[in-house]
């Protein structure tokens, strides 16, 4: 691929992992010897079409991300760790705002999701040259179904039509940028709304509808570690990896 401009990661690893019922946060459990956030970093550090990496984690995790992660294992693409905030979109704004504004491009990478693959990396960054905005996701292989309150069935989506989301996601920098700085000031207003937001591509969508968001398609192994279940299914994985 051509090289885009400059090109910078921010990896999201603020999580406090209470769904999975142990006292390590999982972005810090070992999978295979290392540190679950081992292997994303890795990934970004090996691949040659990303310049920079911006570290997000939450303040008491700062030190240790520094030293026992970034310098240990010498990720000297790691630019800075910065301190996220409450909700995950406080942690992107913040990474965001690290970002030099020479920057071309930004993908916005969640730890929890280790197995992020260089060719998922480079076919997203091909694809936000073409649109300006590139998700990863996967094509849905259930039935979904929509449902009130009550747990009662209300619809059911076309399954051609669904994706299920995964990250990186990808976006010019100018654009998610100006997307954060627009959802900061009217935050008090969507969740007045009952407005919750979920994703980076759900920011572009709610303040530049215009924005035309690109597809591409990731990797059932690119899941998220949520569960201790989940946690299983990563040590098979992490032996593949290393």
């Amino acid at each position: 691929m051509t090289k885009p401009g400059k090109t910078c990661a921010i990896v999201l690893a603020g999580g406090s992992g209470s769904r999975m019922q142990a006292r390590t946060k999982k972005q810090f459990m070992e999978v295979d010897g290392v540190p679950l956030l081992w292997y994303s970093l890795q990934v970004f550090q090996s691949c040659l079409v990303v310049d920079e990496v911006i570290l997000v984690t939450s303040e008491e995790d700062i030190d240790h991300c520094r030293l026992d992660i970034v310098a240990h294992y010498g990720f000297s693409k790691v630019k800075q760790v910065v301190e996220g905030g409450k909700e995950r979109y406080h942690s992107v704004f913040a990474g965001l705002s690290a970002v030099t504004p020479d920057t071309s491009y930004v993908l916005i990478h969640d730890s929890a999701r280790p197995f992020v693959t260089e060719e998922i990396i480079r076919r997203s960054l091909e694809d936000v040259q073409q649109y300006g905005a590139s998700i990863v996701a996967m094509p849905v292989k259930d039935t979904i179904k929509l449902c009130d309150e009550e747990q009662m069935v209300t619809q059911t989506p076309d399954r051609a039509h669904t994706w299920l989301m995964q990250t990186p996601q990808v976006f010019s920098y100018s654009l998610v940028k100006k997307a954060y700085e627009k959802l900061m000031e009217s935050e008090k207003a969507l969740i007045q709304k009952g407005i919750h937001i979920t994703d980076d591509a759900m920011v572009v969508e709610t303040f530049f509808p215009a924005q035309k968001i690109h597809l591409v398609e990731g990797s059932y192994e690119n899941f998220k570690v949520t569960t201790p279940e989940d946690l299983l299914f990563a040590q098979v994985y992490g032996k593949r990896r290393q």
